[in-house]
């Protein structure tokens, strides 16, 4: 009975960033609970990796290229996926980027780029799904934030602001669309071993550095995220919304 509410049997779920590392993880876990998927990101080639990897699951699949920062290509994404899979009942914001320089050496470029993809994105593509849930009865949306939304870290000024603001439009939104069924939390993610991560965690000396602030003294894999995001989509956790959940070895715990 317990696992019986982790199912997502006839549910369809969208996930953003999806052709690689934590999203592409997260897809899979979500197929591999039953869900069938609507799976994007610019590049068509990983995106299309994905979509095989869950139709080998036994779950429908469709692959779908989409700028997360531009509005139109969001709407056509989302009609795509409605017109192929029916519905949508999970929308996992989890597309970001990270550039990491001290603030003086910051273009103003690259700071609106950042809000605009780890941020605006969110907010676009909560307004493109949102009334698809409400005129379903309900859904469940879950942003991926960052440890660094709730800690400051030198070189991580956009990343930071970016990330903490999606911690308030979690909570926010959680608040606003109560009233619809719709639940919204969040991830926060610690060192996980994906391609942005590769360069310090596979470097002998910046390696151990890194994994010295961790208190499990490992970095995260990105199929550990798997169970959490399928709690989260499913009726398990059906009375939580508006919380942020830390995977992250236990790094926020110290003072």
């Amino acid at each position: 009975m317990v696992l019986d509410r982790l199912r997502l049997e006839g549910k369809v779920a969208l996930v953003t960033g999806s052709g690689r590392g934590l999203g592409r993880a997260m897809a899979e876990a979500l197929a591999e609970a039953g869900a069938d998927l609507l799976v994007t990101a610019r590049s068509e080639r990983e995106i299309k990796g994905t979509e095989a990897s869950i139709r080998a699951l036994g779950r429908k699949a469709v692959a779908v290229p989409c700028d997360v920062t531009d509005k139109a290509s969001i709407d056509k994404m989302v009609d795509v996926g409605l017109r192929e899979l029916g519905r949508i009942d999970i929308l996992v914001n989890n597309a970001g980027t990270a550039i990491i320089k001290p603030l003086l050496e910051l273009k103003e470029e690259e700071w609106h780029r950042t809000l605009d993809t780890n941020l605006t994105s969110m907010f676009l593509c909560c307004k493109a799904v949102g009334p698809v849930m409400i005129r379903q009865g309900g859904g469940t949306i879950i942003n991926m934030t960052s440890v660094l939304g709730a800690r400051g870290r030198t070189g991580s000024v956009a990343y930071a602001c970016s990330k903490g603001g999606v911690i308030q439009l979690t909570r926010t939104l959680a608040i606003e669309w109560a009233p619809y069924n719709i639940r919204v939390n969040a991830i926060g993610p610690g060192a996980f071993y994906t391609r942005p991560m590769k360069f310090v965690l596979d470097d002998p000396k910046l390696g151990e550095i890194r994994r010295k602030k961790i208190p499990l003294k490992r970095e995260g894999q990105p199929d550990e995220l798997g169970p959490l995001v399928v709690y989260l989509a499913s009726p398990a956790s059906g009375y939580m919304t508006g919380q942020i959940i830390y995977v992250d070895g236990g790094e926020l715990a110290k003072l």
